[in-house]
């Protein structure tokens, strides 16, 4: 099996590549095309700021390169958000598959910090991607933007808010959270992204 990791200007792509090793997957990163078309699935991973991200994804052509993918697709953390309409760090149009608009974090109380960082319980989990979790589970989170809830959701988590951590539609999942540095469960996620 093939898998190819979404190479671009964004942090965290290795800890991705080696929680694949561990999983003994030999991904392939990239940012060719015909690689990322041709492989049986795509992750596309990213820390970092959603305008940069899309300026580097827009100047390779990869935005409609993923857009136009048919196997499956998992976003992770800024992958997620750039996988929505539009985002709120930047301004910035985003890639378009979900119909949702990615929002910063609005502090309501003193304890309310920003980024959002450590261990938080997911809930109301659906679809293959989630299969075999316990419900509730908890898992690594770093953003201080969110995806708010909408028909795509496929499991919530609360800081401030309930919002999306983890979205799906047609080939493309999604997490808002790190499941390459949430233990156990992440390696569940990941390993029941393969066998979809």
């Amino acid at each position: 099996m093939q898998i190819a990791i979404v190479k671009y200007n964004a942090g965290n792509i290795y800890s991705v590549v080696n929680a694949m090793k561990r999983l003994g997957i030999e991904p392939i990163l990239t940012d060719n095309p015909e690689l990322l078309c041709k492989a049986d699935k795509v992750l596309f991973p990213g820390q970092g700021n959603a305008k940069e991200a899309m300026t580097y994804l827009r100047a390779h052509h990869l935005d409609q390169v993923i857009a136009d993918l048919k196997q499956p697709v998992l976003g992770i953390c800024v992958g997620q958000q750039l996988l929505c309409k539009h985002s709120e760090e930047g301004d910035v149009d985003c890639i378009g598959i979900f119909d949702a608009e990615v929002k910063r974090f609005s502090p309501q109380r003193h304890e309310d910090k920003v980024p959002a960082m450590g261990w938080n319980e997911i809930y109301n989990l659906s679809t293959p991607l989630l299969e075999g979790l316990r419900e509730h589970p908890y898992t690594y989170f770093v953003h201080s933007y969110y995806v708010p809830l909408s028909n795509e959701t496929i499991a919530t988590a609360n800081y401030i808010l309930p919002y999306s951590a983890a979205m799906h539609k047609d080939n493309f999942y999604t997490c808002q959270f790190h499941p390459e540095k949430s233990g156990k469960i992440g390696e569940q996620i990941l390993k029941n992204f393969l066998e979809l």
